[in-house]
This record gives C-alpha cells, structure tokens and sequence, in this order.
C-alpha cells in the first residue's frame, strides 16, 4: 500500500493551480480534441508538472492521466500490480477557456483494484476536497457528513444535469415537466460530485464520465454519505459511465423511480 502525504498533495495542487492554471485563466487558446472536448496548454502543463512531481515522490506507482494517448493509458491500467494515480489535470476545460468560473484539478489514487484517496482542489474558491476510503471525507479539514434535514421530496431540491449522452425524449420531458424545484449544469464532473457530497444541490444526472472524471469526485461523494448508482462503478476501466445520484438513500430512490419511468436505465 503507497504511503500517503495529504498534506504534500495539497500542497501540490495548490502550487500546480497557482503556476499553471490560474495565470492563463480567461487568455488560454484551446483546440478540440478527437472526441470532440476541448484541449488547451495549461491541461498539458498542469498534468506534465503534477506527473513530474508524483514520479519522484512515489516512483514506485504508475500514472494514468486524462491527457495521455489511450494507448498509454490502457498500459497504464493494465500494469495491476502497483498503485496508479489517476489524474485530471483541468476538469472543467470547456468553463475555463470560455472564463467560467468552475473548474478543478482532480486526483485519484487506484490500488488493488479500488480507488482509496481522492482529492479534488478548486482552485478559485479554494477549496480543498478529499476521502480516503472507509474513513469519511472532508472540505478544508472540516468533515462531510450528509444532512439529516434534507428534504425528502423531489420537488424541494435542486438537480444539476448534464444532457450530453442522454436521450433526447427524456432530456425533453426532464425540461418541460420538472419533478425538481430548479434545474443546473455546471461542466465540471469532479466538483459537481463534490458539490453533492457537500449539500449544494440534491438530484445529479450525468450521460457519460471518464475514468479520470469521476474516480476522486465520486469516492468523496460515497464517504460523505450520499448516495449513487454509476453501472460498472466498480470496473476500473476507460468505458465512460453513466451516473445518477441523489443526496441521499431516500432520494436517490424517487429520483430513480421517476427516471425508469422516463424511460432511462440506470
């Protein structure tokens, strides 16, 4: 098992937020890539900087980064016998070139086929998001934990929904008649998880999630006690996953039920 420094980490992605990302934040140039999202130099160099720097610390685990070619990447999956970092470098590329104010640096840790640790930073509000597996999560030192209050009905929250992947008929109908209270899209997998995980909203709907996606977000989600279903969850693989989840047990299943009779099929 790799010895963890969570303070280094941070330390980490602050730094790597603070030289690569910000400074080019709202000037950055970007390019599309084969499957159609964006690419723009501080991806590159934030996943180029945060590689370099978990290499000489932990040079006994591999790297799987959203930045790598998909050969790569599947070697990097299939050499099981030792930890793997899986890195976002700038999750949220599309808010960040267009000057959006929400996007992250996502970092996971896989090892004997789970994801262990999970960190998320958001680095213009900074906040610093993490869980190690079995031992709860926590925002900036304060521990997350699921709200007892929160409402129980569909109609009292807030869903944040990305329509990408889904089928049109039932985007359609999620629009024209809404079961939920108000309706969000925010471009950024990993903290939309960790938005959930910390109460911002109550319902979450997602087509289709990268590997590096969601593995930090989602395990911060799952030790804050909220609660998901994500087909092939526990397949460590490059297939993209579809995601639904809701602040808690109870919604989760009202949320579930209105979405099957829609017609969807988690």
């Amino acid at each position: 098992m790799l010895r963890l420094d969570e303070i280094y980490l941070q330390g980490l992605l602050r730094q790597v937020a603070r030289d690569e990302l910000l400074g080019r934040f709202q000037q950055v140039a970007s390019r599309h890539k084969a499957d159609g999202s964006l690419l723009t130099e501080a991806d590159l160099a934030s996943q180029a900087a945060i590689r370099a720097a978990l290499a000489r610390r932990w040079p006994e685990a591999g790297f799987l980064g959203e930045e790598m070619g998909q050969a790569e990447q599947q070697r990097a999956l299939a050499e099981s016998g030792r930890p793997l970092w899986l890195l976002d470098p700038l999750d949220g590329t599309t808010n960040f070139a267009a000057g959006m104010p929400f996007f992250c640096i996502s970092l996971a840790l896989l090892e004997q086929g789970r994801i262990r640790f999970g960190m998320v930073y958001d680095p213009l509000r900074e906040e610093c998001f993490q869980a190690q597996a079995g031992q709860g999560a926590w925002l900036n030192g304060q521990r997350l934990r699921r709200d007892p209050q929160w409402p129980n009905a569909l109609t009292d929250t807030v869903a944040v929904i990305d329509f990408k992947r889904i089928d049109p008929q039932i985007s359609l109908s999620l629009i024209s008649h809404p079961p939920f209270r108000s309706l969000r899209s925010l471009g950024s997998v990993a903290l939309e998880w960790c938005w959930l995980a910390a109460g911002r909203f109550g319902l979450y709907l997602h087509g289709a999630q990268g590997l590096w996606d969601y593995a930090a977000g989602r395990l911060i989600q799952q030790e804050a006690g909220a609660a998901a279903v994500q087909r092939g969850y526990e397949d460590i693989d490059l297939h993209p996953r579809q995601a639904v989840a809701a602040a808690n047990p109870v919604m989760l299943r009202l949320w579930l039920d209105h979405l099957r009779a829609l017609g969807l099929n988690p």
